[in-house]
């Protein structure tokens, strides 16, 4: 029987998780009561609802620490950021249980009677999560499905099954039985998950996105996908050196540049090296180590493989005329650790301005003036954001539309996002439509259109 084990990515040795992978049998088993459970909560009140998200954000503020530490420990995210995280998911499901009682429609003139639509909740919900944030991402899409009355199955990446499990513990209590699901497993429940929801929400690689919006495109139903950046920050002249280089560091390096929306492509217009080395001595001060400790913002990667990606793509840019200006493998560290990778002097063609490489690396260029600086932003088949730094602003603004992604960030990180505001991407970040926000009540309900004669 296939198993999925779960490890601590600073100490290898540490095993969180061995348990058996679901497979087709179990999926159909779960959707088969997430269908009956879903009946009786789609015709319950808003009240109830909203009282079940209420009583599941309590019960995680009521173990913020405990999840925290269970996020460090089978993700190596950093404890400030893990904190952070749970602090998000509790006030995600806060918000959604307000949105519980936002109208379900609109009324339209009509000649004679009356015309309004209601949004009706799709049914069963697969919510394919990643390991990256293990605790809000299946929060921010499992709040607004259970909020408009759908049930949820959530099938976690292996890496973070440990933190899926605990939420379900919580949660549980407060959810009718089969309204929400966790199922460990792999590719093998993946697929079958897809083969058997009403709709499927999923975040990770390109390449797993496109199979899931292919497949859910068969079956004819709604697919929403969340597949990555390679995200530049664009540097301008009258950029504020303190503000930029601080706010780029973080977002190319935190959490070891495991986010989609991590900056992986930084722009200089006119010369690089001064603001290379500004941005080096930033990365070099950031806190590199055992996540655990308060002072660090970067530890390791999830796995081997991770670590070994990151390694190759240095060595291959070194071998394209690249200039490694800080970091490398960390020969000394027990886990997976790499110390942050930024490269100098690669051209537009180079694999690391044109490849998402998940992790702390990142890639410096210059260019000669602001047009040519957004003619690279955009010269890349994702599009998820782009950040502009300028004191500028009207300048600024001028270039917003000519951003090819779908956030646009002004003087801030590429990292962090506002779960009031939409969020996906444009081109190979995202398919589907976006998540998060009011956004959400598109893809977790089915508009009905009511016609009543005169």
């Amino acid at each position: 029987m296939t198993r999925v084990v779960s490890t601590s990515p600073q100490r290898p040795a540490d095993v969180l998780l061995d348990v058996p992978a679901a497979g087709a049998a179990e999926v159909a088993s779960a959707v088969a009561l997430a269908r009956t459970a879903q009946r009786d909560w789609a015709s319950a009140g808003p009240a109830v609802r909203a009282g079940a998200l209420n009583a599941m954000a309590d019960a995680m503020a009521g173990n913020a620490a405990e999840l925290a530490e269970l996020a460090v420990r089978e993700v190596g995210k950093p404890a400030g950021e893990a904190a952070g995280e749970v602090a998000r998911a509790v006030a995600i499901l806060r918000y959604y249980a307000q949105q519980a009682y936002d109208p379900v429609g609109e009324t339209y003139p009509a000649a004679s009677g009356l015309a309004f639509t209601v949004h009706r909740p799709r049914g069963v919900a697969g919510l394919i999560t990643p390991w990256n944030f293990p605790l809000a991402i299946p929060v921010w899409k499992a709040a607004p499905a259970l909020a408009y009355g759908n049930a949820v199955i959530i099938k976690p990446a292996p890496d973070a099954t440990a933190c899926a499990l605990r939420l379900a513990e919580l949660f549980s209590p407060h959810l009718p039985d089969g309204l929400c699901t966790v199922l460990p497993g792999a590719a093998e429940a993946g697929e079958a998950l897809v083969d058997a929801v009403d709709l499927v929400s999923f975040t990770g690689s390109g390449a797993v996105g496109r199979q899931v919006a292919v497949a859910a495109a068969r079956r004819g139903i709604p697919a929403q996908c969340e597949m990555g950046g390679l995200s530049a920050s664009i540097v301008l002249p009258d950029a504020d050196v303190d503000v930029a280089a601080t706010g780029v560091a973080y977002a190319a390096m935190g959490f070891a540049g495991q986010k989609c929306t991590a900056t992986k492509r930084i722009v200089v217009v006119g010369d690089p090296a001064p603001f290379a080395e500004a941005l080096r001595a930033r990365i070099d001060a950031l806190g590199y180590g055992d996540p655990a400790e308060p002072s660090v913002a970067v530890g390791p990667v999830i796995n081997a493989a991770a670590k070994q990606r990151v390694l190759d793509a240095a060595a291959e840019a070194e071998r394209a005329g690249g200039k490694l200006l800080t970091g490398g493998p960390d020969g000394d560290a027990d886990g997976w650790f790499v110390r942050p990778v930024l490269v100098a002097g690669l051209d537009a063609t180079a694999r690391l301005n044109r490849e998402e490489v998940f992790g702390p690396i990142c890639a410096i260029t210059g260019v000669p003036d602001a047009a040519a600086a957004l003619a690279l932003a955009n010269a890349t088949g994702y599009g998820l954001v782009t950040s502009l730094y300028s004191n500028d602003l009207d300048r600024v603004l001028s270039y917003v539309d000519g951003c090819q992604s779908g956030m646009v960030k002004v003087n801030a990180p590429t990292t962090g996002v506002d779960f009031h505001l939409p969020f996906g991407g444009e081109k190979e970040s995202g398919y589907g439509g976006r998540e998060q926000g009011k956004a959400a009540v598109r893809f977790y309900t089915s508009p009905r259109t009511v016609q009543v004669g005169a």
